[in-house]
């Protein structure tokens, strides 16, 4: 079973700077994965902040371009450096492991638990 753990989220004030880490296992040796960052405001539906998928350029939300650095070490890490933080990117940070779909593999979604952002003022 494939999945996704997320680390390094905390408390930082304004202007600082976090470094999440997602790290995969389970990955079927016939399946293409892509590791994608999300973000969760409370009441709200998750919102896609950064995408790190394989043989292609990173990709950002507008709200965090210029800010956000994501990379990808290897197939089941992935990073994501978030700089001048500000109080409006608080929120829970998942990362979401996407089987891509091929002729041995259906496309598939697995989540991780969350990390928690809280940036102060």
């Amino acid at each position: 079973q494939v999945q996704a753990v997320e680390s390094g989220g905390g408390s930082v004030q304004a202007g600082g700077s976090l470094t999440l880490t997602c790290l995969a296992s389970g990955y079927r040796n016939t399946c293409t994965y892509d590791l994608i960052w999300y973000r969760q405001f409370p009441g709200k539906d998750r919102e896609f902040v950064s995408g790190t998928e394989t043989d292609k350029p990173r990709t950002y939300a507008d709200s965090v371009k210029g800010r956000f650095t994501s990379s990808r070490e290897n197939p089941r890490k992935a990073t994501l450096r978030m700089d001048s933080l500000k109080p409006e990117d608080t929120a829970i940070y998942y990362c979401l492991v996407y089987q891509r779909p091929s002729f041995w593999c259906s496309s598939y979604n697995f989540w991780g638990q969350g990390t928690q952002v809280t940036v102060s003022s």
